[in-house]
């Protein structure tokens, strides 16, 4: 039989493995294995098997010949090996740079479209984000330690506490507060029992609103009777003797509502500061008056946080607005305050209630609104309106709801002009009080209002300048860079932590934008 023709030779193609992305030099060049990688072994082409040729090494106990490269990309022989280039690391944000960046990174943010102004712009602003964080964690201290309070206090009884005073350090309009001591991982703590009058319990909504500096905090709950201790304002006991420390303390045979701990010391009510400080209006206007704005900032404040969940106050009157002492700066930072007796307070939302409706409606009719808005129960709409009144009640000038329901016009009582604060907070009550509601401001612009009245831009900004928005910018641009700049000269003289009137500060220009400063100053000025 003629025998079939031979086979071709079969060209085989070897395939070679390229290295990983990221791998060390030697994994290249050095003729020792990487320990960390699967590989095999290409021999020379001259120990190569021949086609039907015995082979003279066992293919498992060849010599390695070259670099072993892991199997992970493969390509054929014949085609040149491509090597990819590293990729660059993505460059952080002006918000990550700090003064140790690396020049490396900071080059990468230098060749940006923004440039070094853009760069030193995104740092500042950053910046005041995290020390206005720093300095609220001073003021009202982390929300973890209220979290660990909470879980400390949970089921405590009288017991665990020691009453600190049998008379109350505060009375609003709705509740008495009493100073009581607890023991906190080997440090006496001082916190305020509140018992709510009669008729005015609470609904209990405050323990999910988190921490605000503006909102009073509530730790904890005690459902028992008040130990005798305590004496109740008009109460058959108030007469009695103190009980002697060796007596164990016996509880009262009426029970009370629901007592609450708060960590929030109040020392005052808005109306009592309000009464006791006729005679500083007088004598500094310009003192008090941008105090009064500075409380009234907080209460929007407060206001706006309660929005945000969902929640109204239930009784915004001087009388169920608190006021929390702050730690006293350094002489060397009071200035003329000190001599002056003004210490700006923390102020405290303390009535709230659940919000069924938040629809805001637009009446046409000016007169009925005017009425329904200011007879009606605390709600939403009346926000304004409480907040209007309280600008006359603090500038000690008489409103009251029935004089308020008597104009018939848009005339307000007249607010005397005592400082430079006088006009705005005029022009801001009148915007609140407005009989229509669709021309009402809200109470969040009330807020970029009274921030502009204390932090500016004052009218004399445009005085040779047209108002523009690159104008405000460039404002906004050079007072961050002014604050920031007065915290770090702050800093090296050890004058001290910052103060709330810094943090409220802080927090107005970490967030302002010549946008919100050009409506805010149509309207004001």
């Amino acid at each position: 039989d003629p025998l079939p023709p031979p086979l071709p030779e079969k060209q085989l193609q070897r395939a070679e493995s390229l290295p990983e992305q990221g791998l060390s030099h030697h994994c290249w060049g050095d003729l020792k294995p990487c320990a960390s990688s699967t590989s095999y072994s290409i021999p020379p082409p001259y120990l190569r098997r021949e086609e039907g040729a015995p082979s003279s090494i066992p293919p498992w106990n060849s010599p390695s010949w070259g670099p072993k490269k892991p199997l992970t990309k493969s390509q054929s022989l014949v085609e040149p090996v491509a090597r990819s280039s590293p990729q660059k690391a993505p460059s952080p944000s002006p918000a990550e740079l700090t003064f140790g960046t690396a020049d490396a990174e900071l080059g990468q943010v230098l060749e940006k479209p923004a440039g070094v102004c853009g760069v030193v712009l995104g740092c500042q602003a950053a910046t005041l984000a995290r020390l206005s964080a720093r300095i609220q964690q001073e003021l009202v201290g982390p929300e973890e330690r209220q979290q660990l309070l909470e879980a400390e206090l949970a089921g405590k009884s009288w017991a665990a506490f020691s009453i600190l005073a049998r008379e109350p350090c505060c009375e609003s309009g709705d509740a008495w507060y009493f100073p009581v001591g607890f023991t906190f991982e080997q440090t006496q703590l001082v916190f305020v029992a509140k018992v709510p009058k009669p008729c005015c319990a609470s609904l209990g909504v405050q323990s999910s609103l988190g921490v605000h500096c503006n909102i009073q905090r509530l730790i904890g709950r005690l459902t028992n009777h008040l130990p005798r201790e305590l004496v109740l304002p008009g109460s058959p006991g108030e007469q009695s003797q103190s009980p002697s420390r060796e007596e164990p303390a016996h509880l009262a045979a009426q029970p009370v509502p629901q007592v609450l701990i708060s960590p929030d010391v109040p020392h005052q009510t808005l109306a009592g500061f309000v009464k006791e400080s006729h005679g500083l209006h007088r004598t500094s206007p310009g003192h008090y008056e941008r105090l009064a704005c500075l409380l009234l900032l907080q209460v929007c404040m407060g206001l706006e946080h309660l929005r945000v969940h969902n929640v109204g106050q239930g009784d915004l009157c001087p009388e169920n607005l608190l006021l929390v002492q702050c730690p006293c700066p350094p002489q060397s930072q009071q200035g003329n305050e000190a001599s002056l007796g003004l210490s700006l307070p923390r102020l405290l939302i303390s009535s709230f209630f659940k919000v069924k409706d938040k629809r805001r409606p637009c009446s046409t009719s000016q007169e009925q609104d005017w009425t329904k808005g200011l007879a009606a129960p605390p709600s939403l709409v009346a926000d304004e309106l409480n907040v209007g009144m309280l600008i006359y009640q603090i500038l000690h000038v008489d409103i009251s709801l029935e004089k308020a329901l008597g104009f018939r016009s848009n005339r307000l009582p007249e607010i005397p002009s005592l400082s430079i604060y006088s006009t705005g907070l005029k022009r801001l009550a009148t915007l609140l009080l407005h009989r229509d509601p669709c021309k009402r401001v809200s109470i969040e612009q009330a807020r970029s209002m009274l921030q502009v009245l204390l932090w500016g831009p004052r009218q004399e900004l445009f005085a040779r300048s047209k108002k523009t928005l690159a104008l405000l910018r460039s404002w906004v641009e050079v007072k961050r860079a002014l604050l920031l700049l007065k915290f770090a000269e702050n800093s090296a003289g050890a004058v001290g932590s910052p103060s709330l009137e810094e943090w409220l500060c802080c927090q107005y220009f970490k967030e302002v934008s010549e946008h919100t400063l050009y409506q805010v100053t149509q309207a004001l000025y």
